[in-house]
């Protein structure tokens, strides 16, 4: 794919239109950027390494459900770079068609995380039915395409803004500390020629993973090789190797370029005491 045909391919993400993925895409690439929306998480990374997109937008992690952990193995399966990250407020809006009102709504429809996410609001409307669905952006789609008049979903406001439906209650989600991080990847080959200048942003964030030997002090030794060179370790996360039971793949992030001097240093002191290293991506620190 051509340096200009990557511009202007789409950017992958899974859902439908207006999930809250295409909202961290809108924060990454911009308001009018093309999208290819996908069933599976792993059809993004497919999408990527086939040419029909230039850019997946992936969630990696959310501060009230955790991490994605079906991401990190394809991250770890598919070697495109980590090239920038956002972290998106989830804000969970009851949505209807228009001239649907509030008295009307007997049902509401959305993905079985969000309506767990509006817990207080249906104790407030025991009237109401909750009903899961297989994506909240969907919810909105299909009351639209079946004209549902006592029926809501529960979804972003980017999917009220794309379907033509009506916001009836704002953020109704129980807590408002739901955020969650979105990873966006490129090919190796657009990453290379369109870098992000190093003096766009002051702080940085490095992903890496790596595997040791399960041996007493392993872990413990691997990590140190950060701690001595006084690198803040923004997250650890633990997943099972395959065709190894019960030893590990350890994901980490770290606060820094991966060009400094102490950077460079760590990981070569990582990669004595490693049996596999890989750094995933250097990118600015999402805000």
């Amino acid at each position: 794919m051509s340096a200009r045909s990557a511009r202007t391919a789409p950017a992958a993400f899974q859902g439908e239109r207006g999930a809250f993925s295409e909202e961290a895409a809108r924060i990454l690439l911009g308001p009018g950027a093309p999208v290819l929306p996908c069933v599976r998480f792993e059809d993004l990374f497919l999408s990527l390494k086939d040419g029909r997109a230039a850019a997946a937008i992936v969630p990696i992690e959310n501060t009230l459900a955790g991490s994605v952990h079906e991401n990190y193995d394809h991250l770890l399966n598919f070697d495109f770079p980590i090239v920038a990250e956002t972290n998106v407020r989830i804000v969970h809006n009851l949505i209807a068609l228009k001239g649907v009102p509030f008295s009307k709504v007997k049902r509401v429809f959305s993905h079985p995380v969000a309506l767990n996410q509006c817990l207080n609001f249906f104790t407030r409307n025991p009237g109401i039915e909750r009903i899961p669905f297989y994506d909240t952006a969907g919810s909105v789609k299909m009351l639209v395409e079946e004209h549902l008049t006592d029926a809501a979903g529960i979804a972003s406001s980017v999917a009220a803004e794309i379907y033509g439906a009506r916001i009836l209650r704002k953020s109704i989600e129980d807590d408002r500390q739901n955020f969650t991080r979105f990873f966006l990847l490129r090919t190796p080959e657009f990453a290379r020629r369109h870098p992000v200048p190093p003096a766009a942003h002051a702080h940085w964030k490095t992903s890496l993973v790596f595997s040791t030997r399960n041996t007493p002090g392993s872990l413990f030794r691997a990590l140190s090789a950060f701690a001595l060179r006084d690198l803040n370790l923004a997250k650890i996360e633990s997943r099972p190797l395959r065709g190894k039971p019960w030893e590990y793949l350890f994901y980490v992030d770290f606060l820094g370029r991966v060009d400094t001097p102490n950077a460079r240093n760590a990981l070569n002191h990582l990669a004595e005491s490693a049996d596999f290293m890989r750094v995933l991506g250097c990118y600015p620190k999402g805000a």
